[in-house]
């Protein structure tokens, strides 16, 4: 029996699309943005999977796929960590 079609679908424009592409690409990205871009890819070309199946073929779990669907889907393209609340850090990353 196939799983439900997920309920969040985002779409990207081929800019987005190149820039992850660009990113994936890159030696010296954040291994977290690299990560968000090749799920960007991947959800690109197989929209139809499920949150299980993407993250079997991106090796992540399948609430990071939800997330970022969810997020892509309702606040827009972005492959940046969301603000955090709290004091900021007082060490570089």
């Amino acid at each position: 029996m196939p799983l439900p079609k997920p309920h969040y679908q985002p779409t990207f424009a081929p800019e987005q699309l190149e820039e992850a592409r660009r990113i994936v690409a890159s030696h010296s990205a954040p291994q977290a943005q690299v990560r968000r871009a090749r799920l960007a890819l991947v959800l690109a070309e197989h929209p139809e999977l499920s949150h299980k199946e993407i993250g079997a073929l991106c090796d992540l779990d399948d609430e990071t796929v939800y997330k970022w669907r969810r997020r892509w889907t309702t606040h827009g393209w972005s492959l940046q960590d969301a603000p955090r609340p709290g004091r900021p850090r007082a060490f570089p990353p």
